[in-house]
């Protein structure tokens, strides 16, 4: 089989552990490493063996796919270009800065066939794999994504950094028109929201409760899941699934009727399998498990809730300056 030819766009902090999977994938020739910064791209083009370019445009007419992996401004012009060429793309979340950029990407991959996989990672988390064959009709969900304070990542509010991962997580478990909004958030180191939380109302009746926050002492990345009969937590960093259920079997919980059932799964590289996935996609022609409208849908609740949560702190300004 011929090897499938892919290039990556942008090798900082995430975009080198890309270039590592293809280097290593079997059937894949990594044909590139991109990046503006010179010294960059060519350290990572030498220690995986690919030629090292500055202008993704060299890229073009050279690779089947690609991995855009660049500041978020930049995914729209340069995924577009790729595919306008005939390139499947997997772009790194959140899928583009706007809804208008998002479907215009959707459109031209549509028109031409392509592959759109969007990078939210946590989808390829073996526990929340695992949620597919456990939840059926979520009626609340509870999550909190918490972070030690870093400056990669802060040019954009935490909802787009980090709350992002489990508005995806929740669309794709709820599947039911997003109705009502409520939110709030708070910039305390950063220029940006560092801290926010969203109540989702959805019209089939759950409701979602959702916390991100990149100034905490420590790391938690939590869901936990209530649905007729059954409570589901789970812990994606131990990678640690609990389900209790209502089958009249249970005799070690003190609530009557309850069993319990825990899993912890082996460390999986998530990372991998998102590739993996997408070279798979790419090669069967079939939908991947990401795909541009999950990306679009993910964005346009968080893009609600940021422009909820800038409306609310304009109002409070505007009330305090008039008190002043």
């Amino acid at each position: 089989m011929k090897p499938l030819r892919v290039g990556v766009i942008g090798v900082g902090y995430l975009g080198k552990f890309h270039a590592e999977k293809y280097a290593r994938m079997k059937g894949v020739e990594l044909v590139g490493a991109v990046d503006v910064v010179a010294e960059r791209a060519e350290r990572v083009g030498k220690r995986l063996g690919t030629e090292s370019f500055t202008d993704y445009r060299d890229l073009i007419d050279q690779v089947d796919a690609v991995s855009v992996v660049v500041p978020t401004p930049l995914h729209f012009p340069i995924s577009r270009d790729f595919l306008e060429h005939g390139v499947d793309v997997l772009i790194e979340k959140p899928i583009a800065q706007t809804l208008e950029e998002a479907e215009v990407l959707i459109e031209v991959a549509a028109s031409r066939g392509l592959v759109i996989q969007v990078g939210h990672l946590e989808r390829f988390n073996p526990a929340v794999v695992a949620l597919t064959n456990v939840i059926d009709r979520p009626l609340f969900i509870e999550s909190h994504r918490l972070s030690v304070f870093k400056e990669r990542g802060t040019e954009v509010d935490v909802v787009l950094d980090l709350m992002i991962h489990d508005i995806d997580i929740i669309l794709s478990l709820v599947k039911s028109q997003l109705q009502h909004i409520h939110a709030a958030g708070v910039p305390v180191i950063s220029s940006r929201v560092d801290i926010a939380n969203a109540r989702l109302t959805f019209e089939n009746g759950c409701v979602a409760n959702v916390t991100a926050s990149r100034i905490s002492l420590k790391n938690m990345r939590k869901i936990r899941i209530f649905q007729k009969d059954t409570y589901v937590s789970v812990d994606y960093s131990n990678r640690d699934i609990t389900i209790i259920r209502k089958d009249g079997q249970g005799i070690d919980l003190p609530i009557p009727g309850m069993s319990m059932e825990r899993s912890i799964f082996e460390k999986a590289d998530a990372l991998e399998a998102e590739i993996g996935s997408f070279v798979d996609a790419v090669r069967t022609r079939q939908a991947p498990l990401v795909s541009g409208h999950d990306g679009r849908n993910a964005l346009g609740v968080a893009l609600d809730i940021i422009d909820q949560i800038e409306a609310s702190r304009k109002k409070v300004l505007t009330e305090e300056s008039l008190l002043s």
